[in-house]
């Protein structure tokens, strides 16, 4: 059976992983894991992800997967209470360093939104929202945009609820929540 997918997005340090963390941390039971998709190459970004571990404290599980998270949550959502992915627009950089192939991005993309539909507990997804700023000056940037907003339209799709998150504040976008 299904169960419900959340994909939470927004901007850098919008709040977006912190909101998640919260709401998964709500959910009911003690099996929740988390798949990081972070591959620290420098001591800033290793700080990051410590403060990140640290946030999460013990109750998590943490799945160090910077390509292959369909294959976690097939392996983990079986017996899992929650499982939470942060964050997606880490993953498209990782998929990137191994092709800018569109056939290999979107694949994995499809792979990913099976994996969801077959997963039996809650599934919350970050991303990053990068299509508001700037056209990049150079193919690979512009490549990393373009297959960053292909990827968050698909999960949009996929989703059950979409939130939204600006200076911290979370913002329901799917389903539509319409006035009584």
């Amino acid at each position: 059976m299904k169960s419900e997918i959340i994909f939470v997005i927004g901007g850098c340090r919008s709040g977006k992983s912190s909101f998640a963390l919260d709401q998964a941390d709500q959910m009911d039971g003690n099996d929740k894991y988390f798949i990081a998709t972070s591959v620290p190459a420098d001591p800033e970004m290793e700080k990051r992800v410590e403060i990140h571990q640290q946030q999460r404290g013990k109750a998590w599980h943490t799945i160090e997967e910077p390509v292959l998270i369909y294959e976690s949550i097939d392996r983990y959502g079986k017996d899992a209470d929650v499982i939470l992915v942060d964050c997606l627009t880490l993953w498209v950089s990782n998929l990137l360093m191994q092709s800018c192939d569109h056939d290999h991005i979107l694949g994995n993309v499809d792979r990913l939104v099976h994996s969801l539909d077959q997963c039996a507990c809650p599934v919350f997804l970050v991303s990053n929202e990068v299509g508001t700023g700037i056209v990049p000056e150079n193919q690979l940037a512009r490549c990393f945009r373009d297959f960053a907003g292909l990827v968050n339209q698909r999960i949009a799709r996929a989703a059950d609820r979409v939130v939204t998150t600006i200076a911290g504040i979370p913002v329901q976008i799917k389903p539509e929540v319409r006035p009584a």
